[in-house]
C-alpha cells in the first residue's frame, strides 16, 4: 500500500515532469496541508528539467536516542562491542547490565521489509536508551555510558527507515534525451586509479549535468565497467547494473557476468580481474577461489593469492610488487616477461600481472614474440550474449530497484542483506535511511537522475533500499537502480552542486559519474 507522502509526490511527479523551459523557479504544486509537499522546477537545457520535491513532516516520536552496541559472541565484553544489532539473547543481556548501572534500556526488534527475494523477517534487535529533543542530550548521555563501559553512539529515530512520512528533500533531473540532442555517458578522472570529483568532469566534458556512479575501492571503480564497448572492470558475478546503448536512448537495467580468457599457444587461463589490485576483490563476487565467497557481499574484500589480472592505459601505473607479468603491444604481442609486477602500459596496450601459481603459469607458458589473445564474454541475466560495441556502455551498481513498472530489489543476489549472523551492515546500509542516488527512465522513455538527501534531521532524513524502490516507482519509473550513495551522493548541473551532500567537507571525489553531454561536445 502506497503511503500518503509517496502518493503524494506521484502527483507532484507527474505536473512537474513535463520538459517545459521555465521562466523561474516556482512550486509545481500547492503546499499539501498535511505533509506539506512542494516541487520547484527549473530547466538547465532544452529537454531536461530538474525539479526539487520537499515532501514529510517531522513527527513528534522522532527524537534522539543512544544506541549500545552488542558484542561478536554471547558473552563478549560490552567495552568495544561493535554489533548494531545481535540476538535478542545478547540484547536482553546488554538491557540487564544497563539497568544494573542505572539506565532505562529498551530492547527493540529490527525487521526486514520484503525484498523481491527474501521475505519479511526479523533482523536482529537493538538495544537504546533514552530520548531527546536534540542530539547534546544524546551525547551526553552517550558519554555517561561510555564511562560505564559500554559503547554507544547517537540516533536519531526519523532514520530508522521505515516512516515514509519523514521529511525528505529529493532532486529529480528528467531528461528527454531526444528533445536534448546529446547523450548520457560515463566518466572518470585522467584514470581509473585516482579519484575525480563530479563537477570537475562536468567542468572537462561540458556536460550540462551529471550523477555520482559506481562505488569505489582502492581509489578505483568497483563492479564491471564498459565504456564504449571496452571492457574497463572486473564483474561482480550476478550483480545488477545499467546498459546503455544510443546514448541513453537504449536503457534497461539486469544482472551482469564477465569471463575473460587469455591463450597463450595451447593454454588458455582465466583472468581474475581487469584493472583491480590483483587479490583484493571488492564485494566478493569474483571466480577462481576467492575467499570467503565467491557469491556478491556488499563492502566485503574477498581475497585470492593466485591470480591473473589485466590492466589497460586506462588504469593509469599498475600495482607493484612480487610475481610476473607480460607487457603486450596493441596488436597482443608480447614485448617482454618480468618476475616482477609494475611494468607501465604501452600505449594500446595491455599488461598481464599475475601472483601465486598463476605466476608461475604465466612465466611457463608465455614468451617474448608469442601474441597473446583475450576473449572477453559479457552476459545478461538471461545468460545472454551483451555484444561489446561501440555504443555499448555497462555500469555495475545495485541493487535493483524497479523491474518492468514494479518493485523488485535483488537484496540478496546483489549482497547487500549479508550472509552470516553478524547483519550490522544489511541494517545500516540497506534498512536505515541514508542519502541515496538513483537512475531510471519512465514510460515515456525519459531518463531519471535523482538524488535523496540524508543525514539532515528534520529537514531530509534519506532513504533505505525498499523506501529508494518505491519512491522511484511513484517518481514513473518503468526500469530503476540504485547508484553510489551515502557521503558520494551528488547530483549537479554546470552551475554547481544542486543536493546537500552529506560530508563535512562536501562534494567526494569519485571513481566514475553519469554525465548528460550536449551534442555540441560529442
Amino acid at each position: 500500500m502506497q503511503h500518503r507522502s509517496l502518493a503524494l509526490l506521484a502527483a507532484a511527479a507527474v505536473l512537474s515532469a513535463a520538459s517545459v523551459p521555465l521562466a523561474e523557479a516556482r512550486p509545481a504544486v500547492p503546499r499539501h496541508p498535511v505533509d506539506g509537499a512542494s516541487a520547484v522546477s527549473s530547466s538547465p537545457a532544452r529537454g531536461v528539467t530538474l525539479t526539487t520535491f520537499t515532501y514529510g513532516r517531522r513527527d513528534a516520536g522522532h527524537v534522539w536516542t543512544v544506541q549500545v552496541n552488542l558484542p561478536r559472541h554471547p558473552d563478549g565484553p560490552f567495552a568495544d562491542a561493535p554489533l548494531a544489532l545481535g540476538p535478542h539473547g545478547t540484547a536482553v543481556r546488554a538491557a540487564e547490565a544497563l539497568r544494573a548501572a542505572g539506565f532505562d534500556p529498551r530492547v527493540e526488534e529490527v525487521t526486514t521489509p520484503a525484498y523481491a527475494d527474501l521475505r519479511p523477517a526479523v533482523l536482529g534487535w537493538t538495544v537504546r536508551t533514552g530520548g531527546f529533543a536534540d542530539e547534546a542530550g544524546a551525547a551526553a548521555l552517550a558519554g555517561r555510558l561510555r564511562a560505564a563501559g559500554f559503547t554507544a553512539r547517537t540516533r536519531y529515530t526519523a532514520q530508522d527507515g521505515t516512516d515514509d512520512d519523514a521529511p525528505q528533500r529529493v532532486h529529480v533531473l528528467r531528461i528527454d534525451l531526444d528533445e536534448f540532442g546529446g547523450r548520457l555517458e560515463t566518466g572518470h578522472g585522467p584514470t581509473l586509479h585516482g579519484t575525480e570529483r563530479l563537477t570537475a568532469l562536468i567542468d572537462a566534458t561540458g556536460a550540462v549535468a551529471g550523477i555520482n556512479g559506481q562505488w569505489f575501492y582502492d581509489s578505483a571503480p568497483g563492479g564491471l565497467y564498459v565504456r564504449d564497448g571496452r571492457l574497463l572492470g572486473s564483474a561482480t558475478q550476478g550483480r545488477s547494473g545499467i546498459r546503455l546503448e544510443r546514448g541513453g536512448r537504449a536503457f534497461s537495467v539486469d544482472t551482469f557476468t564477465a569471463r575473460v580468457t587469455v591463450t597463450a599457444g595451447r593454454e588458455t587461463a582465466e583472468v581474475d580481474g581487469v584493472n583491480r589490485v590483483p587479490g583484493s576483490i571488492w564485494n566478493c563476487g569474483g571466480v577462481g577461489g576467492d575467499l570467503p565467497t565467491e557469491r556478491p557481499q556488499h563492502d566485503v574484500r574477498c581475497t585470492d593469492d593466485s591470480e591473473l589480472v589485466r590492466f589497460t592505459p586506462e588504469w593509469g601505473a599498475p600495482p607493484a610488487g612480487p610475481g610476473a607479468e607480460a607487457v603486450l603491444d596493441a596488436r597482443g604481442r608480447v614485448t617482454a616477461v618480468h618476475d616482477r609486477r609494475g611494468a607501465a602500459v604501452p600505449p594500446g596496450g595491455s599488461t598481464l600481472q599475475a601472483t601465486g601459481d598463476s605466476a608461475a603459469w604465466l612465466l611457463r607458458a608465455v614468451r617474448v614474440g608469442a601474441t597473446l589473445a583475450f576473449d572477453e564474454r559479457v552476459r545478461d541475466g538471461r545468460g545472454r550474449p551483451v555484444p561489446l560495441h561501440r555504443d555499448t556502455t555497462v555500469l555495475q551498481v545495485g541493487p535493483a530497484l524497479v523491474r518492468d513498472g514494479e518493485v523488485a530489489v535483488n537484496a540478496v543476489a546483489d549482497g547487500v542483506v549479508r550472509e552470516g549472523p553478524d547483519q550490522s551492515f544489511t541494517y545500516e546500509w540497506t534498512v536505515r535511511a541514508n542519502p541515496r542516488s538513483m537512475i531510471g527512465v519512465d514510460d515515456r522513455g525519459r531518463l531519471m537522475l535523482v538524488v535523496a538527501d540524508g543525514r539532515r534531521p528534520g529537514v531530509s532524513e534519506g532513504l533505505g533500499i525498499d523506501g529508494a524502490a518505491r519512491l522511484m516507482r511513484a517518481l514513473g519509473a518503468r526500469e530503476a537502480l540504485n547508484l553510489d550513495g551515502g557521503g558520494s551522493s551528488v547530483l549537479a548541473t554546470a552551475a554547481g552542486i544542486v543536493n546537500q551532500p552529506s560530508d563535512a567537507s562536501g562534494e567526494r571525489s569519485l571513481g566514475t559519474g553519469l554525465l548528460l553531454i550536449p551534442p555540441a561536445s560529442r
